[in-house]
């Protein structure tokens, strides 16, 4: 058995490169059906609208301006 890739015969290389495209295939079937609602609702944006503006601090020391 040869270990080395770079004198792996053509079939050799074939078979790699069919299994990573098999594998390719089949990560991107997963992570599109794992994506997919099965309630077929649409997603909807919440909106947040901005306040008054608030200083937060975390001590008691006054502010020298």
């Amino acid at each position: 058995m040869n270990h080395s890739i770079y004198s792996a015969d053509r079939s050799t290389h074939l078979k790699i490169v069919v299994l990573a495209l098999v594998a390719g295939i089949a990560v991107a079937g997963f992570g599109i059906s794992a994506r997919t609602n099965s309630d077929g609702a649409a997603q909807t944006a919440h909106v947040v609208k901005a306040g008054k503006p608030v200083a937060v601090t975390s001590s008691d020391a006054s502010v020298v301006r």
